[in-house]
């Protein structure tokens, strides 16, 4: 069996036995990451068409992850702990933009951080089982994948037979079903309406994770493959690079705003000035220059959407607090496709959303249903749905 790291699903099986294998297959797990599996273990999975993978034919592995969820508050009213407030608002761990950051940069992005310490999964720590389903869907919706490691507590109920293991297991191999089915409406390119430049230093990364929390949906592009100006690129984020290459600023010549944190030129022209920005007139466009290092990534996010503005931004969602959205190009010619992936509680009500462009149809694709047609309302540059309700995952495909 070949085996193809970024597609394939893998788990990580500790202690085997060949009791195992059915859960295994259940599941749909194509793949054993396994450096020594027990021999009875191995010859059953090799009985069940389940390959082995040792840790050094996976290639890179990106070790680093928080375990996926809130963290407080979020998302439905009348949820218990889960209520949002205005003042007190969800707190995602996400990692889906570390799996853009690094296909930008050029790397297979396979994630295999595990349920530990390190992912803020302390031993006396329960999380709910449906989180490892979450950790899957958010890699792979994204363009990357994720090796199934099972927390401690869930692999003790499963192997036990607790029903709602069982059914929590289950429901991850119909998503994984669901997200093969669907594998190439993943890893194409984001609308590039707010092209964020990423280098290989935390800043840049962390300001990643804000703008894609935030849901600015950002096109994250390396330093060393700025794409050409476009008339569809609105805004660039630079801030974190020092110097910031003119392939950036040529940007601003064609009419973009760029933001950086870097010095100005001495040729800009000051056209206004703010408490802790200015702006700097160049060529058709403009430069935005903070006074400081960018110290809130989560409030540079929120800025960069008020340049784009509310309006022209990627895409929108409302009464999803605990959600990130995305929306990029589709496998096919005049096709949008928007992904959205819900970090907190199913929502049973509807959910509001808008994409950038007019569009004459709006299909919903989910693992727990057929595809629903919505129907679509022209709002201005964007087109408006509402999602019936939301689970864990939903992409919607937008025709012209």
């Amino acid at each position: 069996m070949n085996a193809n790291p970024i597609q394939s699903l893998l788990a990580r099986w500790p202690q085997g036995e060949p009791a195992h294998v059915e859960l295994l297959r259940d599941a749909g797990v194509e793949f054993v990451v396994e450096d020594s599996p027990p021999p009875p273990f191995a010859e059953a999975l090799r009985k069940a068409g389940i390959g082995v993978l040792s840790d050094s034919a996976l290639g890179p592995v990106m070790k680093d992850g928080l375990w996926p969820g809130i963290s407080r508050g979020p998302n439905v009213e009348g949820r218990g702990d889960e209520t949002a407030s205005a003042s007190r608002e969800p707190w995602v761990n996400a990692n889906g933009y570390q799996v853009q950051v690094e296909r930008a940069l050029g790397g297979k992005p396979l994630l295999g951080y595990l349920p530990n310490d390190r992912a803020g999964v302390s031993p006396d720590r329960v999380v709910p089982f449906d989180t490892l389903k979450l950790a899957l869907t958010e890699a792979r919706v994204n363009g990357g994948n994720y090796i199934l490691a099972l927390e401690p507590h869930y692999r003790t109920a499963l192997l036990g037979g607790e029903e709602k293991a069982k059914t929590a297991w289950r429901s991850l191999g119909t998503t994984a079903r669901w997200l093969k089915a669907n594998a190439s409406s993943y890893g194409l390119p984001l609308l590039p309406t707010i092209t964020m430049v990423v280098d290989r230093s935390d800043e840049t990364h962390e300001m990643a994770n804000l703008l894609f929390r935030r849901g600015a949906s950002p096109n994250v592009v390396s330093v060393e493959r700025v794409p050409k100006p476009s008339p569809r690129i609105l805004v660039v984020s630079a801030a974190g690079l020092k110097p910031v290459p003119e392939a950036v600023l040529d940007h601003a010549r064609a009419g973009a705003t760029v933001i950086i944190d870097a010095a100005p030129a001495a040729a800009w022209k000051k056209v206004k000035t703010e408490r802790d920005r200015d702006f700097y007139s160049l060529g058709k466009g403009q430069v935005l220059v903070y006074h400081e290092p960018i110290a809130d990534p989560s409030e540079y996010a929120l800025d960069v959407i008020d340049v784009a503005t509310y309006r022209r931004r990627p895409v929108r969602i409302w009464n999803a607090l605990a959600s990130i959205a995305i929306a990029g190009s589709g496998p096919v010619r005049g096709q949008t496709l928007m992904h959205v992936v819900n970090y907190g509680s199913a929502i049973d009500q509807e959910v509001q959303a808008r994409v950038q462009g007019h569009f004459t149809k709006a299909t919903l694709l989910r693992p727990e249903s057929q595809p629903l047609d919505l129907k679509v309302f022209h709002r201005g540059t964007t087109t408006e749905i509402f999602l019936p309700s939301l689970d864990m995952v939903a992409t919607v495909r937008f025709l012209v």
